[in-house]
C-alpha cells in the first residue's frame, strides 16, 4: 500500500516557501449530467425490456369480425454496475510536520477530483463508443447506427447517410429524420431534439449556428434563424471537455429512456486511523453505471472527415 510519508514532502517541512501550487485548479461543472438522465439501482444489473405496442388500426368491412392484434416483449437492455473506487495514507509525521496546510484536507479534495474525473470519461465514453460496433445496445447494434431493427420489420437511423461535419444543414437534416422516426410497429412518434452536445473544437461553430436568435448563420440575407425561431433546441448547445473526436456533434433527444445513468451506490467517504502506525486513510467508493436503453435518446454524425 502507498503511503505519503515526509519524504515525499521535503519541502513543506522548512518555513519559507512563496507557494504550494498544482491542487487549486478552477473545475468544470459536471457535463455528464447534460446527456443522461439518472435512475437511482438496488440490484447488481439493471434490464430494461422493449414492450411493443399494437399496428394501426384497420378498416372492418360492415358484417366482418373485427382485427385482432398482439403486442409483445422485445429485446433487453442490461445495466452492469461497476464500483470506482480510490483511497490515499498519510503518516501522521507528515501530517504533523506539514507547515503549509492540513495534508488530510487538501489530498481528500483531490480525491474529489480523481472521482468527478473517473465519472465524466464513463459518460462521455457512451457517446465516443457509439460508432463502434463492439459497444452494441440491446438491439444488437451500435448506438448510432444506420440500421437500427424494427420489431415489425425495418430499421430507422439515428445518424446521417454520409457522415457530415456540424452545419446548419447538418443540423436540419438531423432535425427531420428525428422527426420521421416511428415507433416499432410503425407509428408515428414525437420525439424532439432537446440539446446539442459538442468537444471543444466545435464549441464556437455550435453558437455560430445556434446564439444567434435573429438571423441566420452566415448569410447576409437578413433571412431568420429557423431552427432557434422554431424552438428546435431548448436546450441550446453545451460542451463536453472528455469527447474525443473533434467532430463529432450529438444531438440528445427528449424520449423516454434513452441515455441513462443508474446508480447503485452513491460516493460514500471513509476516514480511519491505524492504531499501530498512526497513519489515517481516506477513501471514497461509489457504484454505477451509463448506457442507453432506446437509441431514439441521440442522434450524431462523426463528422465529415471520419
Amino acid at each position: 500500500m502507498a503511503v505519503m510519508n515526509r519524504s515525499r514532502f521535503r519541502k513543506e517541512l522548512q518555513e519559507g516557501l512563496n507557494t504550494i501550487f498544482g491542487m487549486a485548479y478552477r473545475e468544470h461543472s459536471p457535463e455528464w449530467p447534460m446527456v443522461f438522465t439518472t435512475e437511482n439501482s438496488t440490484k447488481a444489473y439493471e434490464e430494461d425490456v422493449l414492450l411493443v405496442g399494437l399496428g394501426g388500426a384497420p378498416v372492418k368491412e360492415e358484417g366482418a369480425g373485427v382485427h385482432y392484434d398482439a403486442g409483445a416483449e422485445g429485446w433487453v437492455a442490461r445495466y452492469k454496475h461497476k464500483t470506482i473506487a480510490l483511497a490515499f495514507a498519510i503518516t501522521e509525521e507528515a501530517s504533523e510536520d506539514n507547515l503549509y496546510g492540513k495534508m488530510g484536507a487538501k489530498y481528500a479534495r483531490a480525491l474529489a477530483r480523481s472521482h468527478q474525473h473517473t465519472k465524466e470519461v464513463d459518460g462521455a465514453s457512451v457517446l465516443n463508443n457509439g460508432f463502434d460496433s463492439n459497444y452494441a445496445g440491446g438491439d444488437g447494434v451500435e448506438l448510432f447506427s444506420l440500421v437500427h431493427p424494427l420489431y415489425a420489420g425495418g430499421t430507422f437511423a439515428n445518424e446521417p447517410d454520409t457522415p457530415a461535419d456540424l452545419s446548419e444543414e447538418a443540423l436540419e437534416d438531423a432535425l427531420v429524420r428525428i422527426s420521421k422516426w416511428t415507433d416499432d410497429r410503425g407509428l408515428q412518434i414525437k420525439i424532439m431534439a432537446k440539446k446539442l452536445c459538442v468537444p471543444p473544437e466545435l464549441v464556437f461553430e455550435s453558437e455560430r449556428i445556434l446564439g444567434n436568435r435573429m438571423y441566420q448563420p452566415n448569410s447576409a440575407d437578413n433571412n431568420i434563424n429557423a431552427m432557434v425561431n422554431l424552438g428546435m433546441f431548448p436546450g441550446g448547445s453545451g460542451v463536453n471537455h472528455y469527447l474525443t473526436d473533434p467532430d463529432q456533434f450529438n444531438i440528445i433527444t427528449d424520449c423516454p429512456d434513452g441515455l441513462k445513468h443508474m446508480v447503485r451506490i452513491r460516493i460514500q467517504r471513509g476516514v480511519e486511523g491505524d492504531f499501530d502506525s498512526g497513519n489515517m486513510r481516506y477513501k471514497a467508493r461509489q457504484r454505477y453505471s451509463f448506457g442507453f436503453t432506446n437509441p431514439r435518446g441521440a442522434y450524431a454524425s462523426p463528422g465529415g472527415g471520419s
